[in-house]
């Protein structure tokens, strides 16, 4: 029968390999986190660290493109990723396609198991030195995600606060609720491929400001982008359509009423 392995062992291999991921560091006030796609910093301010980011939509959505495009640009940007797979779901190829740099992303594989998925999401969690830490529940049924107990997400967002660490949860639909302190809900749109070097089309749009002191939210269209190059994982977020929602007052930046952006393709 095999022995139970205890939280210091777990911590202890995890610190051989990325140093400093187990030991708590000093917040600083209004951090975020990129997305790793532009359009989508410019309209939400990128990822709030110290607090939990929902991505949820149906399949094809985009929300496996959102989550391999935000850990190619974290992996390559000095942080230490943890990726909690509770389907068992990750391709390394793809990942390596998409430029993952995945020496500094421990991936761990749930096999269904959720329970275990958000064990180990906590113990993620309560080390406080990952950069981002990533629940895929993408491949969980919706009716399912729904039923979880609230109080997981309540114990993440109080572990969350003292950290500098952005919890990123990818789901079918919407499960984190109030806990969430933004949410993108995602749906698919068609985008038009060419290898005919045809310049790219050009848009600009100017959002009305959003009070982050109040409920709120807007739909957002990005718009369809003709791409000399072949499609890559962050490429196929062209033609997404994306619904922002602000949960509880967020303070990025010193942009405390108002998220504008000018967007240029």
């Amino acid at each position: 029968m095999r022995a139970a392995v205890s939280k210091a062992e777990i911590e202890s291999k995890i610190t051989a390999r990325f140093g400093s991921a187990c030991k708590p560091q000093e917040k600083r006030a209004a951090e975020v986190l990129s997305s790793g796609l532009l359009e989508v910093d410019a309209f939400t301010g990128g990822l709030p660290r110290g607090a939990i980011t929902e991505v949820f939509g149906p399949a094809s959505s985009g929300r496996t493109s959102f989550m391999l495009a935000t850990l190619a640009h974290a992996t390559n940007h000095d942080e230490v990723c943890a990726l909690v797979d509770a389907g068992n779901v990750f391709d390394p190829d793809s990942a390596t396609r998409a430029e993952i740099n995945c020496e500094r992303l421990l991936w761990i594989r749930c096999s269904n198991n959720l329970e275990h998925a958000f064990k180990a999401t906590d113990l993620l969690l309560q080390g406080g030195g990952f950069g981002l830490v990533l629940l895929d529940l993408g491949d969980v049924p919706a009716q399912s995600a729904r039923r979880i107990i609230s109080s997981w997400w309540y114990r993440f967002r109080r572990t969350l606060e003292a950290t500098t660490t952005a919890l990123l949860v990818v789901a079918e639909d919407s499960c984190v609720r109030s806990c969430a302190a933004l949410a993108l809900g995602l749906s698919g749109d068609s985008c038009l491929w060419s290898a005919s070097g045809a310049e790219r089309k050009t848009v600009s749009d100017q959002f009305t400001p959003i009070n982050h002191n109040t409920r709120a939210s807007r739909v957002r269209t990005l718009p369809r982008r003709v791409n000399e190059s072949p499609p890559a994982h962050a490429n196929l977020l062209q033609g997404l359509s994306f619904q922002m929602e602000c949960r509880r007052p967020l303070y990025l930046n010193q942009r405390v009423a108002e998220i504008a952006a000018k967007v240029a393709y």
